[in-house]
């Protein structure tokens, strides 16, 4: 009776398997986005990082309205405004670059903040000995700190990008084709629901899973003692 009937009756879940190419397709739309956006949100992410720890008030400035401004309004109404709000001001971006350009935006404002946690815990001392021997600030960010805290940082900047791929669902509200955008599309046309989100939730777990679980080995080791690549532990004495 039940495969016969309810929201996961087999044959909703035949036609959903005879139309697979459409959700791969949404998955390969997914990834892309994701891909696009992790990198513009690294390269956001590192500068205003770099840019919350410098000596000039006007960078640490901007690098914290910056922060404040994206961490305190919703990602949606972000890109409904890249969506509806600049083509009032002549800008017309087409659904892919909104995606890319909103969801980059977003968490670059968050890895900024795991950057800057991560360079402020590198002592201050590291950066003084660079700039006593003749090493500009950038310079020593660039081969003495940064290099320093990427342990550090690699663990909760992985988990932004588990978020980040989790994020690219709002595409579908301006009608990407992405996951998200993908079942509810194929799933209004038979009311195949159930079969429809489920599979977008696997999808998401095939994406994101692999990366959880290689932020949590990689925090356990950073957490853990010399042996295991931490390098700000104390040894123990013999």
């Amino acid at each position: 009776m039940f495969l016969n009937s309810g929201p996961f009756a087999l044959f909703k879940w035949e036609a959903l398997f005879s139309d697979w190419h459409i959700f791969a397709a949404g998955f390969g739309y997914t990834l892309l986005i994701s891909l696009c956006a992790l990198i513009l949100s690294l390269a956001i992410g590192v500068l205003v990082g770099i840019a919350s720890t410098t000596q000039s008030r006007l960078l640490r400035a901007i690098a914290r309205v910056y922060v404040e401004f994206f961490q305190n309004t919703p990602l949606l109404i972000q890109i409904f405004f890249l969506f509806n709000g600049l083509p009032f001001l002549g800008i017309v971006l087409n659904i892919t670059t909104i995606g890319i350009i909103g969801v980059g935006m977003y968490h670059g404002a968050y890895i900024g903040e795991v950057v800057r946690s991560g360079i402020g815990s590198i002592a201050k001392g590291q950066l003084e000995a660079a700039l006593s021997q003749g090493f500009s600030y950038w310079q020593s960010m660039r081969y003495i700190v940064i290099p320093q805290a990427t342990r550090i940082i690699l663990p909760p900047l992985t988990m932004q990008a588990v978020n980040l791929i989790k994020n690219t669902s709002v595409v579908a509200i301006i009608s990407g084709a992405d996951i998200m955008f993908t079942a509810k599309s194929w799933s209004s046309g038979n009311i195949y629901y159930g079969p429809a989100y489920v599979v977008a939730g696997l999808l998401y777990f095939i994406l994101c899973f692999p990366l959880a679980t290689l932020a949590k080995r990689m925090e356990d080791k950073t957490q853990g003692g010399p042996a295991e690549g931490n390098p700000n532990a104390v040894p123990e004495k013999a």
